[in-house]
């Protein structure tokens, strides 16, 4: 495992905050909250702070060209907001003119960050029809005068990005390509942008890959993203594939709210209402401080919460059909003390995570079975 990045000390921290605790041949991988647009800010990553903390966190990916609009400050104030004492985030912004992603990453300094992570892996369309994003696998020069752009703001630059566009092999040109720009750390999403999230992670790769970074560039911290939900079956992959230096949990987080907690244990309802709450006065707190904010978007967040109990869908439910943080309140009010009465009477033992990856993963299962009849 690559302990020194002597490119910069932000990342060198990480690493090292990995390791406390542990004896020096002991080397843990550093574990982080992947960016996630609509989902990753900072009312999110307190959340899951408070629920068991990575060791470093991505903004939500933020467009370069927006950001150096004239009102700006009031399209990326969201995305890229950090409250007082929270730990900084790494900033992901994305787009295919080297022009404003230097520009924009020059931003970001005044801004308190200390690294900056290029997207060149997101699979959405809109995204792609800009060249940007994983469309970038697909123009390897432009790729690296985005890097060498990024560079110009004096932070360290990371990129996450997928295998191939098409194919998953296309990796073994693709990935020598931002190796060789020298970057402090490289994300890997083990699969194509044409499989989305609908084929298994390609664990094959693992090894080929590390064999690939320690031949072109030895000093490039690896991490992997993909099929990983939890920090124990991070550690495994790890051990199985001596070399990876970070982990990345992405949906993880939607099955399990304390996916990063460091040991593991069964969670009380009380301790998942806790966090709800949490989230209901931090989106209070920055709808009224930094930038409006859209309930609607609130309701993804109620099944991470609101799971593992046979009366969980029942109580969902209700607070979809709320409007405002103050209805949820008085809805988890009113039922909560049925709720755990119900609870109490259940057999089997609260936040059964197995059982709801379970259920979600017989879920995605179908939605893909029904959209391929389609």
């Amino acid at each position: 495992m690559t302990l020194k990045s002597p490119q910069n000390k932000f990342w060198d921290m990480v690493v090292q905050h990995a390791q406390v605790g542990h004896v020096a041949t002991d080397k843990q991988p550093f574990f982080s909250l992947a960016p996630m647009e609509a989902v990753t800010d900072t009312i999110f990553r307190r959340v899951v702070a408070q629920a068991g903390a990575p060791d470093v966190y991505y903004t939500e990916f933020t467009n370069a060209s927006s950001m150096l609009h004239p009102q700006a400050k009031f399209s990326v104030q969201g995305r890229l907001a950090v409250a007082e004492h929270e730990q900084q985030p790494v900033a992901q912004i994305w787009g295919s003119r080297p022009e404003e992603i230097a520009d924009a990453a020059k931003k970001l300094p005044s801004m308190g960050y200390q690294a900056v992570d290029i997207n060149m892996g997101c699979p959405d369309n809109s995204v792609i029809k800009n060249n940007a994003g994983s469309a970038l696998i697909r123009t390897p020069e432009l790729a690296s005068e985005i890097v060498a752009a990024a560079k110009l703001s004096g932070l360290p630059v990371s990129v996450k990005t997928r295998l191939g566009f098409y194919k998953p092999e296309e990796f073994r040109e693709w990935l020598p390509v931002i190796l060789k720009q020298d970057v402090a750390v490289l994300t890997v999403h083990l699969r194509s942008r044409k499989e989305m999230s609908k084929a298994p992670a390609h664990e094959e790769y693992i090894d080929e890959i590390l064999a690939m970074r320690d031949a072109i560039a030895p000093q490039t911290l690896i991490q992997i993203n993909g099929d990983i939900k939890t920090r124990a079956a991070g550690l495994q992959l790890v051990k199985r594939h001596l070399g990876i230096d970070g982990i990345m949990i992405g949906r993880g987080i939607f099955e399990n709210p304390y996916a990063f907690e460091k040991q593991e244990r069964q969670h009380t309802l009380s301790e998942s209402i806790a966090l709800l709450n949490l989230q209901l006065d931090l989106f209070d707190e920055v709808n009224d401080t930094i930038t409006p904010k859209h309930f609607e978007a609130l309701k993804r967040y109620f099944k991470i919460y609101l799971r593992g109990f046979a009366h969980a869908s029942a109580l969902r439910q209700m607070l979809m059909e709320t409007h405002a943080t103050q209805e949820v309140r008085d809805v988890l009010s009113r039922e909560l003390p049925k709720v755990y009465a119900a609870v109490a009477q259940d057999k089997h033992i609260y936040r059964d995570n197995q059982a709801a990856s379970d259920d979600m993963a017989a879920a995605n299962a179908a939605k893909i079975e029904a959209s391929a009849t389609q």
